[in-house]
């Protein structure tokens, strides 16, 4: 029994809501069988999806069709993630360089706060950054 890619995109939870998915699907982000599809298009069991968030490509293959929103834990009923290596190399790699603070490490305390002051008024207040800006 085939599926809109919206719906199913929605009821196995790799979006919010259906219309966060049909607009995936208006954008061209989201490839079915590596060509871009529109929200109606019809997915069967075995089909491949590549979602395009950011400069991550995700990729999914369909194991099963749902008849509703299913639960986060049995989205594996559904869905197999075979996502590439070197696609979550580089979701890490960018979530280490814009500043990220790892989970459940909470707020810096005043001397990490302090330290890090220290170092970016080292690193742009000195005099020679001062001199080649001008």
């Amino acid at each position: 029994m085939p599926v809109r890619v919206d719906k199913y995109l929605w009821e196995v939870r790799l979006f919010k809501t259906r219309s966060l998915a049909t607009e995936a699907c208006r954008k061209g982000k989201v490839l079915v069988s590596r060509k871009a599809v529109k929200p109606a298009f019809l997915l069967n069991i075995g089909d491949g999806i590549d979602i395009r968030k950011g400069p991550v490509v995700y990729s999914f293959k369909v194991i099963n069709i749902p008849t509703g929103r299913v639960g986060a834990k049995s989205v594996g009923l559904y869905l197999l993630d075979v996502t590439a290596k070197e696609q979550l190399d580089l979701l890490s790699l960018i979530n280490q360089n814009n500043g990220y603070r790892a989970k459940g490490s909470g707020r810096p305390t005043k001397k990490e706060r302090r330290d890090l002051t220290d170092f970016v008024e080292d690193a742009y207040m000195n005099d020679d950054f001062l001199e080649e800006s001008m």
